[in-house]
């Protein structure tokens, strides 16, 4: 019964994907909606961006092994990214009635830089996808016995589907009603462990203090390890495809920017709900912790709730990685066909092929990233080191380009180029702080001293 809901919801999901199609009737409706969303419907797919594997399989299990204090990147840094990019940065990108964030580039920089900042950008989307699938895998292997490779090929091909038709369509409104099974979902399930805990205070009780230690050791590598916690997915997913995608399909400036306020205390709110049933199930459950953490939750499900809950909570896991991964397979598809392939093409294509050469390029997007999937399985690492990418090469040229005016063209690209040689350096080569700090570092002044020294955009 559990597995022939789980089909049945697949098999929606793909009818809704074709149901949206209806509107897709120019490459702009495929990657922005039209750019018509409601509130409604504009806050909920900012929700959706990051609540997939992390939240729910990722970050619980990090939580179990070392508390609050391990969980800052995801959720209070993905909050953070949600607010300061409503902030400083949704009207501004609105005004400019661009397509991806690799048009931003272009506009401020010129074409060339358009073309680095983009093949930058693609890569970092792949670890992103891996990490979705993978727990896509996991699911299917809990439920049904089915190896994970071969459910992460079979769910790959589901998102696919439904992305490849309806594109920002289909992810807006599936989006829409996959976050109320997402709050549903995750309500019911924590309030069942809770009255079998014998109420809220009686878990929270249970946990020792430590485990809910929010800020860092006062000396200096604590601080700068923290604050680089925070900034991996709060600076670092600022500059990137899906986040900017789906504020752009807004109605409207004013409600681009209320949508990513609302959605960030929304993800912040329900985001704690995984935290609090992880600690429920430590609490009633103690052996479901060991072994591989990620599938401490769907375990104890299966094994210590009915039917119907096993159903529902399933049904919420699937609703939230689904409906991230499909929004995570548009963005690179539309940066690599917009900034990418399109500007090589000798002869400009019509807007019917573009929008063919988008579908293509969701599938080769898909096809790595399943690949991805199948050789590596840690869902935190994966989404990790994807938003990291960006942060190092991307953020500093992006922030500079909108607020100083000084800003070059050699300076974004050197600062691009160096800040992804200093990452992958101290990688090899660690200090006692992440390597991130000094490739930022790296990257900021090498932006200030590029557009110093070279301010007309010279490789344009």
């Amino acid at each position: 019964m559990l597995l022939a809901s789980i089909l049945i919801y697949l098999l929606l999901t793909i009818l809704v994907g074709i149901w949206a199609s209806r509107n897709v009737r120019s490459s702009n409706d495929f990657m922005l909606a039209g750019r018509s969303l409601p509130i409604v419907l504009s806050t909920a797919a900012l929700f959706a961006t990051w609540f997939g594997s992390e939240t729910v399989f990722g970050a619980s299990s990090e939580f179990l092994k070392g508390g609050l204090y391990a969980v800052i990147e995801d959720p209070f840094g993905a909050a953070l990214c949600l607010f300061l990019f409503g902030f400083f940065f949704a009207r501004k990108l609105y005004s400019m009635n661009l397509i991806t964030l690799g048009d931003y580039f272009r506009v401020r920089y010129g074409h060339k830089t358009e073309l680095i900042a983009s093949i930058f950008m693609v890569p970092s989307y792949f670890g992103y996808i891996a990490g979705q699938l993978v727990a896509l895998g996991l699911i299917m292997n809990v439920v049904t016995g089915l190896p994970v490779w071969q459910g992460i090929v079979a769910n790959a091909a589901v998102v696919t589907v439904y992305t490849f038709i309806g594109g920002m369509w289909a992810i807006s409104i599936t989006d829409f009603i996959q976050s109320i099974i997402i709050i549903v979902g995750l309500a019911v399930l924590a309030y069942i462990l809770s009255v079998k805990a014998g109420g809220i205070s009686e878990v929270i009780q249970s946990v020792p203090s430590e485990n809910f230690r929010f800020f860092p050791e006062f000396n200096a590598v604590s601080i700068v390890t923290y604050l680089a916690a925070w900034s991996v997915l709060g600076l670092g997913s600022i500059p990137s495809q899906d986040i900017f995608q789906r504020v752009m399909s807004s109605g409207s400036p004013k409600i681009a920017v209320r949508s990513c306020y609302y959605a960030a205390a929304f993800y912040l709110t329900i985001a704690l709900l995984p935290l609090f049933i992880s600690l429920c199930v430590k609490h009633l459950y103690p052996e479901m912790i060991y072994g591989d953490e990620q599938l401490t939750l769907p375990n104890m499900v299966l094994a210590h709730t009915s039917l119907p809950v096993q159903i529902l909570f399933f049904g919420s896991l699937l609703s939230a990685i689904m409906s991230t991964t499909s929004s995570s397979i548009l963005a690179p598809a539309a940066v690599l066909s917009e900034n990418v392939i399109r500007p090589l093409m000798k002869n400009k294509p019509t807007d019917k092929h573009f929008l063919l050469l988008t579908r293509l390029s969701i599938l080769l997007i898909s096809l790595i990233a399943t690949i991805m999937a199948c050789l590596k399985s840690n869902i935190y690492e994966l989404v990790g080191s994807a938003s990291i990418f960006s942060l190092v090469s991307l953020f500093i040229p992006m922030a500079l380009g909108m607020y100083w005016k000084n800003g070059s063209a050699v300076g974004a690209i050197f600062s691009m180029i160096s800040g992804m040689v200093t990452w992958i350096y101290f990688e090899y080569f660690p200090l006692e702080i992440p390597a991130l700090v000094p490739a930022l570092g790296i990257s900021l002044v090498t932006m200030i001293i590029g557009s110093l020294l070279w301010p007309i955009n010279r490789f344009n």
